[in-house]
């Protein structure tokens, strides 16, 4: 146990410092779990999560054939010619990209509605740092709201075998998706505060984004609606969602090639495909089991169980707060992968239903990023974006939104999980 420890905690420490090669570090260190014995070989394939796998690779191979499309650049459109100036558009693009976060990964949302925003403040001579951050931020937030908006999401609703419908209605009482969608509101008012001085006209050009191709857009909500049915077929394998995924992934890149007649077609939406976090999360699966197979889960979720001294009140407000802590500074990924079974040994522990750590875990996580400009892979995607325009995002420039829509935030879901699960 001590060495597996040893080798989990010096893994966590080299991706920290080095953020750049962290899919690298993971996979390296599963492969010593592997080869010392940790893991025995006959029980790897046990510990990897293929339906997180393939969800992700399917989604992300989707929303690059729904950018290519331009349907994100008209749905912008038509929501600037509703807006009467620069402070309502910045509440609605913040609003605009956490609708869609939702239902897609938090990068490619930042990467869809930027540009868009980026374009606004070009024509009214703003500066577009502070739309980015909002827009990354909201993006961020209501990545939670769903099952398909975040790894986290996915990761945790495959751990506890959630179907689409439990985020919104769980156990009888609503789920997930109202606790995000409180703190939305909070931070929405937030943001309108932030940008109460933005009174400018915007400019009505009359003229909008021409969609190329609405094949695209008809595939992502597709996968949406089919994960929202499969979700009421009881039994069913575990790599149905990503099953769903990656088929309809399949059939948009064979109409691509037919419509494009070239294998760019093909290979042009794989490669937007993210695999280093898909081997950060292979490697994470397998470090994970490592430690489990030691027994490292099970010490992890006694010691808890002492610090709360059974008082379950007191656990969810350590793991909400420290995970907005934690996950402030280090990707939130490696973070909840590693709470899961550590809050199901705590709960058998205990002898507690489960639901409100793991709901708390899920939100404080999600949230925490918002804090700092590392703290999520949207915050940094923003960043790298108005880095290329030429502007530079100061500390202060990041915590002067991202630190009250994190509070903002996070209280309303905080109250809201405990007094609903708790």
């Amino acid at each position: 146990m001590i060495w597996a420890i040893i080798l989990f905690a010096v893994t966590y420490v080299l991706m920290l410092v080095f953020s750049k090669y962290r899919p690298y570090i993971a996979l390296g260190s599963a492969l010593i779990f592997v080869v010392t014995g940790m893991l025995p070989i006959e029980k790897l394939l046990g510990t990897i999560d293929f339906n997180v796998i393939m969800m992700i690779a399917g989604t992300m191979g989707l929303v690059a054939l729904f950018i290519e499309s331009k349907m994100p650049e008209l749905l912008a459109d038509l929501i600037m010619e509703k807006v009467p100036n620069v402070q309502w558009a910045a509440i609605a693009m913040a609003l605009f990209a956490g609708v869609i976060s939702a239902f897609v990964d938090n990068v490619a949302t930042v990467l869809m509605i930027a540009p868009v925003a980026l374009e606004i403040c070009k024509k009214l001579n703003t500066n577009p740092v502070p739309f980015i951050i909002a827009i990354a931020v909201s993006s961020n937030l209501q990545g939670a709201a769903t099952l398909v908006g975040d790894t986290t999401a996915i990761m945790l609703g495959s751990a506890l075998g959630m179907s689409f419908t439990d985020f919104f209605w769980y156990k009888g009482r609503p789920g997930m998706f109202f606790a995000v969608e409180l703190g939305a509101i909070l931070s929405a008012l937030i943001i309108a505060f932030l940008f109460r001085k933005e009174k400018a006209a915007i400019p009505k050009t009359g003229e909008r984004t021409k969609v190329t191709d609405y094949v695209p857009t008809v595939l992502l909500v597709g996968t949406i609606v089919l994960l929202i049915c499969a979700s009421f077929i009881p039994n069913k394998p575990d790599i149905t969602n990503g099953l769903i995924c990656c088929v309809l992934l399949v059939i948009g890149l064979v109409y691509n090639f037919c419509k494009k007649r070239n294998l760019s077609a093909i290979t042009a939406p794989l490669k937007e495909i993210d695999f280093q976090t898909i081997g950060l999360l292979l490697g994470l699966f397998i470090m994970i089991g490592g430690i489990s197979e030691q027994g490292v889960i099970d010490a992890a979720a006694n010691l808890l169980a002492k610090l709360g001294g059974g008082n379950l009140f007191l656990l969810y407000t350590v793991i909400v707060w420290a995970s907005v802590l934690i996950s402030a500074f280090i990707d939130n990924i490696p973070y909840v992968a590693t709470m899961i079974p550590v809050i199901a040994g705590l709960a058998a522990a205990l002898k507690v239903d489960p639901t409100v750590l793991y709901f708390g875990l899920l939100s404080g996580a999600t949230l925490g990023g918002n804090c700092t400009p590392i703290g999520a892979s949207a915050n940094i995607t923003g960043i790298g974006i108005l880095r290329k325009e030429g502007y530079e995002v100061k500390n202060s420039d990041f915590f002067k939104i991202g630190i009250p829509f994190t509070i903002s935030a996070i209280i309303p879901a905080y109250i809201y999980l405990w007094l609903v699960f708790g």
